[in-house]
């Protein structure tokens, strides 16, 4: 039996429960019975450009991240004339610490009088500029492959008026994320140089070398990055593994023995004096042989595959910054071809 209240009518009844299911509505879903639309995401963009002469500080907005980050930019000495862009990626701490181009090199100097625009992305500390698959609790969101291919460089370009031609450069960490960048977006960047990169990340060797910089250094979990260790991901963002796709680019890679020399004892023994100045060197001596059979192997795939590129083999070396300025400059003619400055 239906309950209906004295002359009540069928019409008003149907109107009753409809008001009735739009009250309950409202109550369980929050204010209005219509349905919000989605807000529209917000694109990346640069927000600010703060300029000291040829040195300009970007901010620029990642969509991928829902962040901010600064771009550093050394123009060339004349700016009336479009320039390629040179980016520069610094070491584990992403630039936001002393493992800088600018902290422990002379090398924005020494880029002073030529036509490029030099580009310091900051950010990253640990992540290995890459697109990790989740958030992580102490390194945040990390889309860093999107922000560095699909995000940053159109942005650049108008920013900056530049000619669209692009070269990349990396040391240690992003040493491996100047390959994984490559592949990830072949012709993008015309030449590329890698010093002190380990090019295997997929194998068990790279992987604990990931494990250990991304991890027990930066403090993040690599798990959040590509997954576990059987995870198709480390394989599909192994450089060696993925080498086909740098055919077409200008490749400079190089690489120490791990064989101090006396200017590398001072070196460590400078940063830090006593036990710990000598615990550091023997880092920078077994990591720089790690980094160094890497290397090697990766010249195994890329000569496999009829794939040319310009290695430098130091006999001696260990993983510190002067080799890598040195790297720099004998990269130099390689890096401005891909630029079309040659």
């Amino acid at each position: 039996m239906r309950f209906r209240l004295p002359g009540q009518s069928a019409w008003a009844m149907r109107a009753t429960a409809v008001a009735l299911t739009t009250m309950v509505s409202v109550a369980l879903l929050g204010g209005t019975a219509h349905a919000e639309p989605a807000k529209p995401t917000k694109p990346s963009a640069v927000t600010s450009i703060t300029k000291a002469g040829r040195n300009w500080q970007l901010k620029v907005y990642s969509a991928s991240m829902d962040k901010e980050f600064k771009v550093e930019v050394q123009r060339p000495a004349d700016e009336s004339k479009p320039a390629p862009n040179l980016y520069m990626l610094n070491g584990l701490d992403g630039g936001e610490g002393t493992a800088s181009w600018n902290a422990q090199t002379n090398a924005l100097a020494w880029l002073a009088d030529k036509p490029v625009n030099v580009v310091q992305p900051i950010g990253g500390r640990g992540t290995y500029y890459t697109d990790w698959q989740k958030p992580d609790p102490n390194l945040g969101v990390n889309k860093w492959k999107t922000f560095f291919t699909e995000e940053l460089p159109p942005l650049l370009d108008k920013a900056l008026q530049s000619t669209g031609q692009n070269a990349l450069v990396g040391l240690s960490t992003s040493g491996t994320s100047v390959l994984q960048l490559a592949e990830a977006k072949p012709g993008l960047w015309k030449s590329v140089a890698a010093y002190s990169g380990c090019a295997q990340i997929a194998d068990p060797m790279g992987k604990q070398f990931v494990k250990m910089a991304a991890g027990l250094w930066a403090g993040g979990d690599t798990e959040n990055m590509y997954g576990p260790d059987d995870s198709p991901l480390w394989a599909e963002n192994d450089p060696v593994i993925n080498a086909e796709k740098l055919r077409g680019t200008l490749l400079y890679i190089s690489s120490g023995s791990g064989i101090p020399m006396l200017e590398d004892v001072e070196y460590y023994m400078k940063q830090a004096p006593g036990p710990m100045g000598a615990v550091n060197l023997g880092l920078g001596v077994g990591i720089e042989a790690a980094v160094n059979g890497c290397t090697a192997n990766l010249k195994n795939r890329l000569d496999s595959l009829g794939i040319p590129a310009t290695y430098q083999f130091n006999p001696v070396g260990t993983h510190y910054w002067p080799y890598w300025e040195e790297a720099l400059h004998k990269s130099w003619p390689l890096l401005a071809e891909g630029m079309g400055l040659n």
